[in-house]
């Protein structure tokens, strides 16, 4: 996900990308995944991006966007504000993300945090559901579970989206990896039949096994770069459909 506040690990990541991007089976990958390549564009967004040019954006493609708003219950993004409205005032669909540390506060305290500062939603068609980034600390490699047990950790993930869902009235949308999911819930099914799932993989022809739980993806973060400022996400369905989801229809 597009952080803002972890430069050494960013660059980490992007060196490992950039070299797995080379070639896959020996076959070199296109930016858009040949299979999914009919799909909306969409991408993510945090400080780290600043002052997007959206006009140019939507020339490019990008049908969505989600915004980073918070992270913990300290932060929050000092640009969520023009990057938001920047996106709508460009006829893009757009939503706010969370970037979670379960172990700093409560699932119920950075859920409020959050909605507090850009985290809301409503039912104009042109708003995305609140969404909770969750995956390995960025911050502390010998905690990569932030230090909780997988029960706990199942708590506060269902903390937070209760907490969403009273303020706002949707439930957030999970971004994960497979990986993450299932190392650090125990592959908990207790959240599939009620939120959407965003998964990240990186270059490869489709997301590839679902976290456990999940059935069919929602949103599928595929690069960390490419044509649209940010990550590159692809919504799982038509524009029609992506209008939907943001409505809660």
């Amino acid at each position: 996900m597009a952080r803002d506040r972890s430069p050494a690990r960013r660059h980490v990541r992007a060196l490992a990308v950039s070299v797995a991007a080379l070639t896959v089976g020996g076959t070199a990958l296109a930016e858009t995944p040949a299979s999914a390549a009919s799909l909306p564009k969409g991408h993510d967004v945090s400080s780290h991006q600043k002052n997007v040019d959206w006009q140019k954006a939507r020339e490019k493609g990008a049908t969505f966007v989600y915004v980073k708003a918070t992270e913990s219950t300290t932060y929050r993004n000092p640009y969520f504000s023009r990057q938001y409205n920047g996106a709508r005032d460009a006829g893009i669909i757009r939503g706010a993300y969370h970037f979670a540390l379960p172990h700093t506060s409560s699932g119920t305290a950075q859920a409020a945090h959050f909605v507090g500062n850009g985290g809301g939603w409503r039912a104009d068609g042109w708003t995305l559901p609140p969404a909770l980034d969750i995956e390995y600390n960025p911050y502390d490699k010998k905690h990569k579970c932030y230090g909780l047990t997988k029960p706990r950790m199942v708590s506060w993930i269902k903390s937070f989206s209760d907490e969403v869902k009273r303020l706002t009235g949707r439930r957030p949308v999970i971004y994960t990896t497979a990986h993450w999911w299932n190392t650090c819930t125990g592959g908990s099914r207790a959240f599939a039949s009620n939120h959407a799932l965003w998964v990240a993989r990186y270059n490869a022809a489709d997301p590839g096994a679902l976290p456990a739980g999940w059935s069919f993806w929602t949103i599928w973060q595929y690069d960390n770069s490419g044509g649209l400022p940010g990550d590159q996400n692809l919504f799982n369905g038509s524009r029609s459909r992506l209008r939907s989801f943001a409505r809660g229809d």
